[in-house]
């Protein structure tokens, strides 16, 4: 019991450092909702996110081709934003100079921040994974991005979608290191753990302002655990694009036999 305990500790910690990036957005929001400030909170959060992300990868903590995976995840997100405000999906209450349709730029980096967790997870852990299908999983993704935007207008695919990214990665399992021990799960499990996460850290986005969903603007309530899901499935996108960066690197797929516990 003893070495199970010392090893949740150390998941935890490693776990919480690899969301440093998290944390630091979160930090920015807060101190935005607590004390008033001269400027626009929007525009501060902005201001922020720049200036953490850079500080990453000046501090190393990034590599410039992290940091390339989470300015496109950036795009992705702001360029979701701006189609589902556009849509009444929710809203951003506050006002800012650098507001554009309805979205605070800063937004873009609320979705960075699950590209940067993985990228510090993939270090802190060594992560690995095996009988990764790379093609089939990037088209699920590709598919499930694209849902975000047509389910407005056509039949809402995610269900199929999630089906296939279930069937896709059924042999698929991600293999990481705590303290001296070896382990390995399901990779479609960690995206439905990351999504449970996610939508706690939603809560509280929601909780200090960052956006609103209908029924939130007056009171606020809990996000619907149905996005879950969603965070879920968006997770998917956010791994496929760090995968590419680790194939490169040669820090992909994983190599040797089972994973062993050492105690």
């Amino acid at each position: 019991m003893p070495h199970a305990v010392l090893q949740v500790l150390r998941f935890a910690v490693a776990e919480a450092a690899s969301c440093a990036f998290a944390v630091a957005v979160f930090a920015g929001l807060l101190v935005t909702f607590l004390v008033p400030l001269p400027w626009a909170a929007y525009d501060v959060l902005l201001v922020w996110c720049v200036v953490v992300t850079l500080g990453f990868w000046a501090a190393g903590l990034e590599t410039w081709r992290e940091v390339l995976v989470i300015c496109a995840f950036h795009l992705l997100g702001l360029a979701l934003e701006l189609y589902k405000v556009h849509v009444g999906s929710w809203s951003y209450p506050g006002e800012a100079v650098t507001k554009v349709a309805g979205v605070p730029l800063f937004s873009g980096f609320m979705y960075a921040a699950v590209g940067s967790y993985i990228c510090q997870a993939w270090r802190r852990l060594d992560l690995r994974v095996s009988h990764y299908p790379a093609l089939p999983t990037t088209l699920v993704a590709v598919g499930i991005y694209a849902n975000f935007f047509t389910h407005h207008l056509t039949v809402d695919l995610r269900v199929p979608l999630a089906l296939a990214g279930l069937l896709v990665l059924r042999r698929c399992r991600v293999h990481f290191t705590v303290g001296p021990a070896r382990y390995r799960m399901p990779l479609a499990a960690s995206f439905v753990l990351i999504g449970t996460f996610l939508w706690v850290a939603e809560n509280l986005a929601t909780f200090l302002d960052a956006w609103a969903y209908p029924g939130q603007e007056e009171v606020w309530e809990v996000v619907h655990t149905s996005k879950i899901g969603a965070w879920s499935l968006l997770v998917t996108m956010s791994f496929v694009l760090v995968a590419t960066v680790k194939a490169a690197e040669g820090r992909l797929y994983h190599q040797g036999g089972e994973p062993t516990v050492t105690r």
